[in-house]
């Protein structure tokens, strides 16, 4: 599972930093997680096809979170896209690209697919066979959703060794790995467990976009193995987060540590701050795992 920052600051793009996008690959996946202002820019820098995006999740219809979505459908278009092209997000977001498609006169060539989101209540939005994706209500000016990306448990693992040390076939290889018992060449019953290991643990990312301190989210991300939590202010400005319904550092690691999660990436941070160490300094108060987000980084997990 890897993340790519594209963008991570608070609304006002500046010359060195971009607004919400970011890149999830997982199980062959290339899902597009916001799409702020610059990010096919963004995407052009860090050599990620584009061609490979055929899901885009907007969290909510702030300008910073998805005012580059119709700058990327354009640009596919020119491109030549013919693939289909699936987002999910708030209702309205269908209205407001389709609009600025028309009077534009600049869609045309493949298919706009729109999956549009009203529940309050977390809801399974994507699935196949190998990863699902449900939404994450949060709390803010705005219906807004995060996502938790989930892989499904994979394959068993060949034991080369005692697959060989058995006598078994080929053909039989595709079995043990569904956990199938197989007969070797002499037809002998060989038990899976003997000939297989159990199959890799099913990573999770859980992203969290613009949200006031909600601990509904808790039993949503419970023992998610990332969690990406916004933390526009730092405690010296917490009295703001009631009125712009955005967190603190201190309150992403207070998530993070009551959810359980493995590792906390903050992010969505507040340009009037000269750097952005003092938002770890701040959360590993309270959990220690604590990564920072930022323009151009990567996450392997």
């Amino acid at each position: 599972m890897k993340l790519t920052i594209l963008g991570c600051y608070s609304a006002t793009p500046r010359a060195f930093t971009n607004p919400t996008a970011q890149i999830l690959d997982i199980k062959g996946n290339l899902f597009l997680i916001d799409c702020g202002e610059g990010t096919q820019v963004q995407l052009r820098k860090f050599k990620i096809k584009f061609s490979r995006i055929k899901h885009v999740f907007i969290s909510h219809l702030h300008g910073d979170h998805f005012y580059g979505l119709i700058g990327l459908i354009s640009t596919f278009r020119l491109l030549g896209r013919d693939a289909d092209l699936h987002i999910y997000g708030p209702k309205g977001i269908k209205e407001v690209t389709l609009l600025q498609l028309k009077l534009g006169n600049s869609y045309g060539g493949y298919n706009l697919i729109f999956h549009e989101l009203e529940s309050k209540v977390s809801e399974l939005i994507y699935e196949d066979d190998k990863v699902t994706v449900h939404t994450i209500p949060l709390n803010h000016r705005v219906y807004t959703n995060g996502f938790l990306f989930k892989e499904k448990i994979g394959d068993r693992k060949l034991n080369i060794d005692a697959v060989l040390n058995n006598d078994i076939e080929l053909c039989d290889y595709r079995n043990i790995k569904m956990g199938k018992d197989v007969e070797n060449k002499h037809g002998k019953l060989i038990p899976n467990t003997l000939v297989s290991f159990e199959p890799d643990t099913p990573k999770s990312y859980a992203f969290c976009s613009d949200t006031k301190y909600t601990e509904s989210i808790i039993p949503i991300i419970k023992d998610a193995t990332v969690l990406y939590h916004e933390s526009t202010f730092l405690n010296e400005h917490a009295h703001l987060c009631q009125k712009t319904k955005h967190s603190t550092a201190k309150e992403a690691a207070t998530i993070a540590l009551k959810a359980n999660v493995k590792h906390l990436i903050l992010g969505h941070f507040s340009t009037r701050y000269n750097s952005i160490d003092y938002f770890k300094e701040e959360a590993e108060t309270v959990f220690d795992n604590v990564l920072l987000a930022d323009d151009g980084k990567e996450f392997n997990f």
